[in-house]
């Protein structure tokens, strides 16, 4: 959530920020808002100094032994009070009303930020890697996989209908294996403190990552209850430090967590419906750091980092890239996508994204820290995935494909599959 005084001080300037994100402010609704919410607060303030100078007469009058005047002045006095519950019921209805408004607005973003409408307008910023010449036509994820008899999407369709996978055997192990992989790395070599966090959340705890109201049907939501799957870990990790005031020396604050992650695809309908790069269902290892406002932009570049140094042991090609202003998401004020090389669709495609959201989701769940001066102050949080592990999964596959139609285990990998060092078609 975005600061209200912003508004109120400068609400053209902040139009005129959003604007480059595609988003048009309603300026005349939160000044309308605004005049409401003041006019309440000085007809409130009025009574009740009203009432206190009549609280005062009654003591008066009974000091003086005028029962009768007493009496009066004690109906008038009952009455601002009536008064005064029906206004304090109107001010907080307004209220709701300005915060449901400012909830709804996406986060301002950094000026460093390339201003552009289309994903094409983001600007590329490094890779690493230079993607493998085959002496044969590669296959995408779909074919290896069915040729390995290790991807079966008929079986998830019959359990679960479409944008599901079955894994099955060494392939299975394959994506347990990078899980773990991961996981060691952002431990033993990154500084993170691994979690495991329930895969629902409450609705107070979507919302204080992003807007409930505005991104409800992106989730799945468990019948009658005030629960929702995890789109991404994101969602249980960040409300950690929710309603809490975190002690300046304990940041930055640093986990990782391994979880499946769900998601409708809403708005995805007929995109990416082959193979495993946008199912329902899917598994991420999430990083996710809440830092000190000053330290927020270097803690961006070192989790972005930390996420290319799993494709950089994997041998996976990768290019960096930084979303423009219109591709950037609601709630972050700078995101970095890194896209891995897929041969089988012979393009970049997005493994992780990096993103830095200043201080959008602390205010929203009131997460603070106790800065130098012992006040306390709004934590910037940060986010990113360290890897997609479904997707990191393909791209294994998709690079390390065999004319044979295995797919060669890449060597950091082989602590972790046993005996096996292919994965090899079935005879």
């Amino acid at each position: 959530m975005i600061d209200i005084q912003l508004l109120r001080t400068d609400i053209d300037a902040v139009a005129k920020r959003l604007a480059t994100r595609g988003y048009t402010l309603d300026v005349a609704g939160f000044k309308a808002l605004e005049e409401a919410r003041r006019r309440i607060q000085t007809a409130t303030e009025q009574l009740q100094a009203e009432r206190n100078a009549v609280a005062r007469e009654v003591g008066q009058a009974k000091a003086k032994k005028d029962e009768a005047r007493a009496a009066a002045l004690m109906r008038q006095g009952a009455e601002f009070g009536e008064k005064l519950k029906s206004m304090e019921a109107e001010n907080t209805a307004v209220q709701e009303k300005l915060r449901q408004f400012v909830s709804l607005i996406p986060n301002l973003l950094h000026e460093s930020v390339q201003i552009g409408s289309r994903p094409e307008d983001a600007v590329e910023s490094r890779r690493w890697g230079e993607p493998r010449k085959f002496d044969f036509q590669p296959k995408d994820h779909v074919d290896i996989g069915a040729g390995l008899a290790g991807m079966d999407f008929d079986t998830a369709a019959k359990i679960a209908g479409a944008r599901f996978v079955v894994l099955k055997g060494a392939v299975a192990r394959l994506h347990r294996a990078l899980a773990q992989f991961m996981l060691d790395v952002h431990t033993a070599e990154h500084g993170y403190t691994e979690v495991y966090t329930p895969y629902m959340v409450s609705g107070e705890c979507a919302d204080g990552v992003t807007s409930l109201a505005k991104f409800k049907g992106d989730l799945f939501k468990v019948e009658d209850r005030d629960l929702y799957l995890i789109p991404t870990s994101e969602y249980s990790v960040t409300n950690f430090v929710r309603d809490e005031i975190v002690p300046l020396e304990k940041l930055p604050l640093k986990f990782v967590c391994h979880s499946p992650c769900f998601r409708s695809e809403a708005g995805a309908a007929g995109k990416d419906t082959r193979g495993m790069i946008r199912n329902h269902q899917f598994d991420k290892v999430e990083l996710v750091h809440v830092v000190h406002p000053a330290k927020s932009y270097e803690a961006h570049e070192q989790l972005t980092g930390h996420a290319e140094a799993i494709l950089r042991k994997l041998g996976l090609p990768y290019r960096v890239v930084t979303l423009c202003t219109g591709d950037t998401g609601f709630s972050s004020a700078k995101t970095y996508d890194i896209e891995v090389w897929l041969p089988g669709q012979n393009a970049y495609r997005e493994i992780s994204s990096c993103s830095n959201f200043e201080a959008f989701q602390a205010r929203r769940m009131q997460a603070r820290f106790r800065n130098e001066k012992g006040k306390p102050e709004l934590v910037h949080t940060l986010n990113g995935s360290g890897l997609a592990v479904g997707r990191t999964l393909i791209a294994i596959m998709e690079n390390y494909q065999r004319a044979d139609g295995g797919v060669d285990v890449p060597s950091v990998l082989l602590p972790y599959m046993g005996p096996l060092k292919a994965i090899v078609p079935p005879r």
